[in-house]
């Protein structure tokens, strides 16, 4: 069977090959009347846009290059679920590029993603990055980039985060109104600014609360089971009395959780636990774990929305960057409720 070309679609309605390419590209000067003729005649003889050449022509991709962290957690899979969702309703495509927390594997994919002409990228740096200076260079450049979840403050760049402060206050407020009052907290080794706040909610909501900060009562490394199995290891060597744990992150969590359980500690009733993301598997297991959820669809859709919507002004860079800052709330399930069992 011949393909379809917009030769065809002219013809059939008398036009130029001009008038039709233009109505295809959307392009202000061509009538609402005359695109929706052409677009219904291309359906009708079922023409399928070259997109290659499409993008030649008008510059533009319609591709977004998307670097995340990792996709092991459903934390990462869902926002960019949500993203790619709203960023397919509007034309746009996704490159998705993994950084396995490696600023070179993220200079790598960035790098990736400007020779791939991509319209733009929406970044959640890793955590080594020190990235100032490679994503400075992309704004010099004028390519749209907003972060998520992750972002560098120093830079003028737009953003979706959620409240990390408020998320490890209230993580830590919930386990005191529980009754616990000698509250450990386990975080990432690593300066990032989302542990960093929610450790300073953590601090916050003990002073509120009458309670003693004590730095011995703190375990940082590489997130993960491993840390929250030794950190419980510690508590416990070291004979620090201890009734509850705040883990930054669910992982984490579940490792202190099994070192507890292994330990012949019951959980709740002498110690409580919540984590930090609301992952998956934090509902099936015994006791199902209490944590903070961060609205992982929604910010992935807010996320896109905001980058729609700065790059259909055409001076991404031309006004005071935008930054979305959603709340996050606790889900408190049977790992923190001691007056539930029973």
């Amino acid at each position: 069977m011949k393909k379809t070309t917009i030769h065809d679609i002219a013809r059939e309605l008398d036009v130029t090959f001009s008038t039709v390419a233009r109505a295809l590209n959307d392009h202000p000067a061509i009538s609402a009347a005359t695109k929706a003729a052409v677009l219904e005649t291309a359906k009708r003889l079922n023409y399928q846009q070259n997109k290659l050449a499409s993008s030649l022509r008008s510059g533009k991709s319609h591709v977004i290059g998307i670097i995340v962290p990792s996709l092991d957690t459903s934390f990462f899979s869902s926002v960019v679920h949500g993203m790619e969702k709203v960023l397919n309703e509007n034309g746009y495509s996704v490159l998705l590029y993994q950084t396995g927390e490696s600023i070179k594997q993220e200079q790598k994919g960035l790098g990736t993603f400007l020779q791939s002409r991509v319209d733009g990228i929406i970044s959640s740096v890793s955590s080594e990055s020190d990235g100032f200076e490679f994503y400075s260079e992309i704004r010099k450049r004028q390519v749209p980039l907003l972060f998520f979840d992750r972002a560098i403050k120093e830079l003028e760049i737009p953003s979706v985060t959620i409240n990390d402060y408020k998320a490890g206050f209230e993580a830590t407020e919930h386990l005191i109104k529980q009754g616990y009052t000698r509250i450990a907290h386990i975080t990432s080794e690593k300066n990032l600014t989302i542990f960093n706040e929610r450790f300073r909610g953590y601090r916050e909501a003990l002073e509120k609360y009458g309670l003693p900060f004590q730095e011995n009562m703190v375990f940082k490394g590489t997130v993960g089971l491993e840390l929250g199995q030794e950190s419980v290891r510690r508590l416990q060597a070291e004979h620090l009395p201890f009734d509850a744990i705040f883990a930054a992150e669910d992982y984490t969590a579940m490792g202190a959780l099994q070192q507890l359980l292994e330990s012949g500690v019951q959980v709740p009733l002498q110690v409580g636990v919540i984590g930090f993301a609301n992952e998956a598997f934090g509902a099936f297991v015994t006791p199902s774990l209490s944590t903070v959820d961060q609205q992982t669809i929604k910010m992935g859709e807010e996320t896109a929305r905001l980058f729609l919507k700065l790059t259909a002004n055409k001076d991404y860079y031309g006004s005071t960057p935008e930054h979305i800052v959603l709340d996050p709330f606790v889900v408190a399930r049977k790992s923190s409720q001691p007056q539930r069992q029973g």
